[in-house]
């Protein structure tokens, strides 16, 4: 049965890297998926049945299935109700739960060594396991817990319900809650084995402690790097579970979510010109360095009405579209589709502006373009669409707003400044569809609204895209 089951693990750990392989192609991306989803199914199959210990199988089916299919029947309707602006917090309740998860995994294992040699006479812990072992404990539950609880953190401040909040010596207050939780995992490893799990607990709490604080002063502006931060680190501690139980697919499962994630933090560090700890400790989005009004921009601006608007792009040769977050809260996505063939219709090229951190996490663009069955092909990446742009007559921006914000390249003083942008300026007429004109979620202001080569259009996004593709039936 053992070599049935490594076998098995074998297949969920391929799937696995040829799942993560596909997900870099957004054609293939659901494919990709479901082959992953497909290897973790054999491998838990694999262990509830084929999974023995000195002859014993696991048992408890009851309570396994039963927490399966509840399971199951929570997270489909959760991801059947979700709409598409709330994917961004879905993704972090979800990568939240692996924390939690994780952490569980190790804990459980801490108490089993516990309770096996808690009547021992013995000085310490380490006289009891070895520091290995001890170590993957204890990072597992570190790491998952901060996962947890930032991840938590990072959820409420996505739906609105947390606000950002910092104040003076709150990263120095960070530093030592840190040194607190490694503390005490080193006394509890060192302390006498019948008391051991006092200062275990103590070490999960300020784990806790510090997950909540390291998310709370981080602005709205760089949660794409967050998000896949903790996804890094739900990754770590499971890998940390796959130690403990030797448990091929979970360690390449936990191995391949950690890289991936820290990958995709570096990418969007540098898709902002930020380095890691800038946006962990001098985080833009904050307070600190708000220095917009919510009455308005510097400058003033012009409007156009949808008539014109529409008159402008249907006498186009090329028109680029630029989504962001405005797009998601109107869930404008497909109203956006019909606007592009409306255009095509009439021979009018139509191309979309994608920038690594639009929305509120990595790729989120791309997710509610694909909804709509946009062709993958006319989503054009930022060095792309910016060639592009010098041949563009019409930028059409859709609920973006720092992501094409000219003081990033222009203006030393702004917090955004060295961050790439879509150099939307290029072309021959930029048209701003927003609500008002509040600042973006960085909370500065953006000049390219003032400058001559540009219009606003104000309103709802869907209710705009319907109005311009009314008017393009009559042109």
């Amino acid at each position: 049965m053992s070599g049935i089951l490594s076998i098995c693990y074998l297949i969920a750990s391929v799937t696995f890297i040829i799942g993560l392989k596909m997900l870099s192609n957004p054609a293939s991306a659901r494919k990709g998926n479901l082959i992953a989803a497909g290897g973790m199914i054999i491998a838990i199959a694999g262990t509830i049945f084929l999974y023995e210990d000195d002859g014993k199988k696991l048992g408890n089916y009851l309570w396994i299935f039963s927490a399966i299919i509840i399971g199951i029947i929570t997270g489909t309707l959760i991801a059947k109700k979700v709409k598409m602006t709330a994917m961004p917090e879905l993704v972090s309740f979800f990568n939240g739960m692996g924390g939690a998860c994780a952490a569980l995994i190790s804990m459980v294992e801490f108490d089993y060594v516990f309770r096996a040699n808690r009547l021992l006479d013995s000085n310490s812990f380490s006289n009891v396991v070895s520091f290995g072992h001890y170590l993957a404990i204890i990072a597992g539950t570190i790491i998952g817990s901060v996962s947890f609880a930032g991840s938590m953190i990072a959820w409420g401040k996505l739906n609105g319900s947390i606000k950002d909040f910092a104040f003076k010596g709150q990263h120095f207050i960070n530093l030592l809650i840190l040194l607190l939780v490694v503390a005490s995992a080193v006394v509890a490893y060192c302390t006498n084995v019948r008391i051991a799990n006092v200062p275990f607990f103590i070490t999960v709490a300020l784990a806790l402690l510090y997950g909540v604080f390291f998310v709370l002063p981080i602005g709205g502006a760089d949660m794409p790097v967050v998000i896949s931060l903790l996804n890094s680190f739900t990754g770590v501690a499971a890998a940390c579970g796959g130690f403990l139980y030797d448990n091929k697919a979970m360690l390449t499962g936990g191995i391949l979510v950690g890289a991936a994630g820290t990958l995709l933090t570096i990418l969007m560090c540098r898709a902002m010109n930020r380095s890691l700890k800038n946006v962990l400790i001098g985080s833009f989005g904050g307070p600190k360095n708000a220095t917009a009004t919510s009455s308005g921009t510097h400058g003033s601006y012009k409007e156009i009405s949808v008539s014109d608007a529409a008159m402008l792009m249907a006498y186009s040769k090329k028109v680029m579209i630029v989504p962001g977050y405005g797009l998601a809260v109107a869930q404008a996505q497909h109203s956006c589709h019909e606007l592009e063939k409306a255009l095509e219709e009439k021979g009018v090229e139509v191309k979309y502006a994608i920038h690594p951190v639009a929305g509120r996490m990595p790729g989120h663009m791309n997710v509610l373009l694909a909804e709509a069955d946009v062709n993958y092909d006319k989503l054009l990446e930022m060095d792309d669409a910016n060639e592009e742009f010098k041949t563009t007559d019409v930028v059409l921006i859709l609920g973006a707003n720092d992501v094409v914000n000219p003081a990033a390249k222009n203006d030393p003083s702004s917090p955004i400044y060295g961050m790439p942008v879509l150099e939307v300026e290029l072309a021959k007429t930029v048209i701003v569809n927003k609500r008002s004109m509040k600042p973006g979620y960085a909370g500065i202001e953006n000049d390219l609204f003032s400058q001559p080569k540009t219009s606003m259009l104000f309103g709802d996004a869907k209710k705009v895209l319907q109005n311009l593709i009314a008017e393009l039936k009559n042109v």
